[in-house]
């Protein structure tokens, strides 16, 4: 028992590792659109994620021999990374305009979602579900509006929207993960998100600046589109020491909060109980609101502060069944 003790520990302190660098993870997303626009960053940072989960498919498929299998794999990677893209998509554009302690909680709304997103599956949603929605719920209305509807923040709806794809992205990946292994799937899916997001940031960030300004809705909206950025830099109008800034957040985006932290979690959760995991990735939002206090001085008022807490409790209320309905 004292031996299991000490790995569970060990576990817990990895995935309390994890989601601090995932929530530190909204706050380089948020830097990074002070340079580059929402396309372009998540089409680099998700390249990047890929290949840095190739080096370590390659590394265990020395031992393991996990590229050996014959699966459908590429309609079941197209299908998660185009999921996958609409989510970032949306979380991407939604930080233009909210803060990076919002766009952690918000999009933690998805813990709440996935149980009841079941249902369509045949999957049973207890009460503890439903209450820890209706928590979530209004936790998400106190965030946005600060207590007054007419303060409905834009950006934390697109956010709050994109929560119901990572949702939607759990439950496929749940369903494909049995037939895929999950490296090969979480690197091509990056791959795919990466590409249509380069794809996008060509051929819609132009029209997307533009629309945006036109709103008058302020926020991050200083930066050039992709193609004029590409355009600006080989005519040297633009200097790369403009947009050097981008570089941390990027690599951060890319390799810590995928490369880092997606290979952390797969160690710890192999000594770490599902209630653990559960609860302690639940923190994510929590330490993406510490570091906009730190790193951004973000400021809080007492109601999101009361739809942080909210969020938080609607999180774990919503798993109680996971958490407590079985032994572990």
């Amino acid at each position: 028992m004292h031996q299991f003790n000490k790995k569970a520990l060990g576990a817990d302190a990895l995935l309390l590792l994890t989601a601090c660098i995932w929530g530190f993870g909204f706050i380089a997303q948020r830097s990074g659109m002070e340079y580059i626009g929402p396309f372009a960053f998540n089409g680099i940072r998700f390249i990047l994620a890929s290949l840095s989960l190739l080096l370590l498919i390659f590394l265990l498929n020395r031992k393991t021999k996990i590229l050996t299998h014959k699966e459908y794999a590429i309609p079941r990677i197209l299908i998660t990374g185009s999921c996958l893209f609409i989510a970032v998509t949306l979380q991407q554009i939604g930080i233009i305009f909210t803060t990076a302690g919002n766009a952690g909680f918000i999009t933690g709304f998805y813990v709440a979602l996935v149980p009841v997103l079941g249902i369509l599956l045949g999957r049973k949603t207890g009460p503890a579900t439903w209450t820890g929605a209706i928590f979530t719920l209004a936790g998400l209305y106190f965030i946005s509006t600060s207590g007054n509807p007419d303060n409905l923040n834009p950006g934390d709806v697109l956010v709050a929207i994109s929560a119901f794809f990572w949702a939607m992205h759990v439950l496929i990946i749940d369903r494909f993960v049995k037939k895929i292994n999950p490296l090969i799937l979480s690197s091509g899916q990056f791959l795919i998100c990466g590409i249509l997001s380069l794809a996008a940031a060509f051929l819609a960030e132009p029209f997307l600046a533009s629309q945006l300004r036109s709103l008058e809705l302020g926020g991050l909206l200083e930066w050039t589109s992709f193609l004029e950025l590409l355009k600006g830099l080989y005519s040297g109008i633009i200097s790369f020491e403009l947009i050097s800034g981008a570089i941390i957040p990027i690599l951060y985006g890319g390799l810590a909060s995928v490369g880092i932290a997606y290979t952390l979690q797969v160690i710890a959760q192999k000594n770490a109980p599902p209630s653990h995991a559960t609860i302690i990735l639940c923190f994510e939002g929590c330490f993406a609101a510490l570091g906009g206090i730190i790193l951004l001085n973000e400021s809080f008022g007492i109601w999101t502060l009361l739809g942080f807490g909210l969020m938080l409790s609607g999180m774990l209320v919503s798993q109680w069944e996971v958490i407590f309905g079985r032994s572990e």
